[in-house]
């Protein structure tokens, strides 16, 4: 799918990347992470040629990506910004269907799929369509920011830092939200963060980077147990979960459990921590809670969302 070879770029005779080789396979959730300065949105930007390699050559579907046009590659690719970047003077409808315009759907085809949209990240279309960005929480402008890229199904979305600004409960709602999208559209998705937790979390494969260079690309699982250097090493350890104060007995306590059989998935106790639960479900294990013995439901991905809206709307931050 994405395949950059042999690729550097260098700014007044200094490297911010330096002999980067590495293939994003189609469909895979790809992971940059690493400490600021590390090349990781430089490599993000080179995608959809925000920034140009100074040497090497980078590959979409084995085409050299400076033979596309540039309109027509951009039109291929979805893009999410930490700073949210929605216009201002268009309404929610209109943001989402901005690209599906650009590539000429009928304004029907666009309005369908702005309300598909937003029922998927459980936005009400009735009372969310012609709102403006400026009466939505920061929360709410982020996910409309997520539709709007993927609304005209691109063969491929970037994202760089798109949770880091937001309170913790905000974020781990859309990491999830962003993980069931994924799973359920199987489009290709490079995802930059500085946070090894969420690297973790999200991550098919993660490219640890530092000062411009490749240090470890490997499987979440892969990395955490047997980390390439005492720098991948420390940099998993230095990272604390924003949600490390929420384990499985809020969620039994909130009523949010589903009927479950023990058969029907992982066992986990009580006093098992949310982030422990969230990387569970996403690598796509069935996780079930039991108390001495007792099996008191399922905790599914469902759960987990309806768990952290609720604290949003107590304002538990």
């Amino acid at each position: 799918m994405i395949q950059f070879q042999q690729v550097s770029k260098k700014y007044n005779d200094q490297f911010v990347l330096e002999d980067f080789d590495i293939s994003i396979k189609d469909g895979e959730f790809f992971v940059l992470v690493g400490p600021s300065g590390s090349g990781k949105t430089t490599t993000l930007k080179m995608i959809n040629r925000l920034i140009e390699p100074t040497d090497g050559d980078i590959y979409f579907n084995e085409r050299r990506l400076i033979d596309y046009p540039l309109k027509e590659l951009r039109l291929t690719i979805g893009y999410v910004l930490q700073q949210i970047a929605l216009f201002p003077n268009l309404t929610v409808a209109e943001n989402i269907e901005l690209i599906p315009e650009l590539k000429q759907w009928s304004k029907a085809q666009r309005r369908a799929r702005a309300e598909e949209l937003l029922e998927k990240v459980s936005l009400s279309p009735k009372e969310y369509l012609h709102r403006k960005p400026a009466e939505l929480s920061g929360g709410e402008q982020q996910r409309i920011g997520i539709l709007r890229a993927i609304a005209a199904k691109p063969d491929i979305i970037l994202m760089d830092e798109p949770f880091s600004a937001l309170d913790p409960i905000s974020r781990g709602q859309l990491q999830l939200l962003i993980k069931e999208l994924h799973k359920e559209l199987a489009t290709t998705i490079v995802f930059v963060t500085h946070d090894m937790n969420e690297a973790l979390l999200l991550g098919d494969r993660i490219c640890v980077m530092k000062e411009g260079k490749i240090v470890q690309t490997d499987t979440p699982e892969a990395i955490r147990n047997n980390p390439a250097n005492e720098f991948v090493a420390q940099f998993f350890q230095q990272e604390q979960s924003p949600l490390a104060s929420y384990f499985a007995e809020d969620l039994f306590k909130a009523g949010l459990l589903e009927t479950a059989h023990i058969s029907d998935g992982k066992a986990v106790a009580l006093d098992t921590p949310l982030s422990v639960l969230i990387q569970l479900l996403a690598a796509g294990t069935a996780v079930t809670l039991v108390e001495d013995g007792t099996v008191l439901g399922q905790i599914t991905d469902h759960t987990v969302l309806r768990f952290l809206e609720t604290m949003m709307e107590k304002g538990d931050q």
